[in-house]
């Protein structure tokens, strides 16, 4: 399970439900090292869990995912990649018309 470093220590939260937004800024190694735990989580199944020292996101997903890349290529380039997961329905299979 990939954990994402934290400079705090406090009572772990469990967040099943609600809003989190959170932003860090780490090396290439351990953007690299959360990159891989997160597809070995995906490979194994259909459930992932992110965390820090702080909270914690269990996090069960259904297909296709969501990969979106953004360039821009002016001033002060920027490349950004979103991966987008949705919830799984249960055994209730999505239709796309």
């Amino acid at each position: 399970m990939p954990e994402i470093p934290s400079e705090e220590k406090k009572e772990k939260r469990i967040i099943k439900e609600g809003d989190l937004e959170w932003e860090t800024y780490l090396s290439k190694e351990q953007v690299a090292d959360f990159l891989i735990a997160l597809a070995e989580q995906m490979k194994k199944g259909d459930e992932i869990t992110v965390k820090t020292k702080d909270w914690e996101i269990p996090f069960k997903f259904r297909e296709p995912i969501e990969l979106e890349i953004e360039y821009e290529g002016y001033g002060e380039k920027e490349l950004e990649i979103e991966i987008e997961f949705k919830e799984k329905l249960g055994d209730k299979t999505v239709e796309v018309s």
